[in-house]
């Protein structure tokens, strides 16, 4: 049996490692490639020899869901696991809308991790039991999570705000001059009536997007 390459993308060394001891396990699974953040994951990926992805959403730089778009504009091939803190159905609708195959909560049981894994190398769809429910019931009932009025870069800007990051900072992560920040800001602001900055982390709070 050919193991499946796996690279691990998560800010936090201890969670790789956890990961890692996780997969060790797994003849078909094996870890070859490990980066803290999405510029250094782009350019691992680069390099060939990647099958699977596990990729966490919250890092530091440009982000998750950027590095999700970037690499799918680079390569349809490798199947991408996005593993976030985040439970919600927002993020998880937008995972799957830049292109991941799978959305795993970290609050799951581990042994979640390598179902997952084997799903999304066998090109099917995997999504955590929760965030499931919450996209079937909605799909149901026909409500939507507030913040599905916001485009993907709205989206990425309102998150990356409400984390504490400037207009500046979020420009350098995003490759957007400021000036374009700032007109995503201003539709977020109006899209979600919130007159500033504090009102949007609020929100983002609420809506469990960002950790307290």
């Amino acid at each position: 049996m050919t193991a499946r390459r796996v690279m691990l993308v998560d800010d936090h060394a201890l969670v790789r490692m956890g990961f890692r001891m996780l997969l060790a396990a797994c003849e078909d699974l094996e870890v070859v490639a490990e980066a803290d953040n999405g510029e250094e994951a782009l350019q691992r990926l680069a390099q060939g020899g990647i099958d699977l992805v596990v990729l966490d959403l919250s890092m530091p730089g440009m982000g998750g869901l950027e590095t999700l778009r970037r690499l799918r504009a680079r390569d349809t091939r490798v199947g991408v696991l996005v593993l976030s803190a985040h439970d919600d159905s927002a993020h998880a609708r937008r995972a799957l809308d830049a292109g991941a195959q799978g959305f795993l909560s970290k609050r799951g049981a581990p042994e979640a991790l390598t179902q997952a894994l084997r799903c999304v190398a066998d090109g099917r769809r995997y999504l955590d039991a929760g965030i499931a429910q919450q996209l079937a019931l909605a799909a149901l009932d026909g409500s939507h999570h507030p913040a599905d009025a916001l485009s993907a870069r709205e989206f990425e800007v309102f998150v990356q705000l409400a984390r504490g990051r400037s207009v500046q900072e979020i420009a350098g992560d995003l490759n957007l001059s400021t000036s374009t920040v700032g007109t995503h800001l201003y539709h977020v602001k109006q899209k979600l009536n919130a007159s500033n900055q504090a009102e949007l982390t609020l929100l983002a709070l609420r809506w469990g997007l960002i950790e307290r």
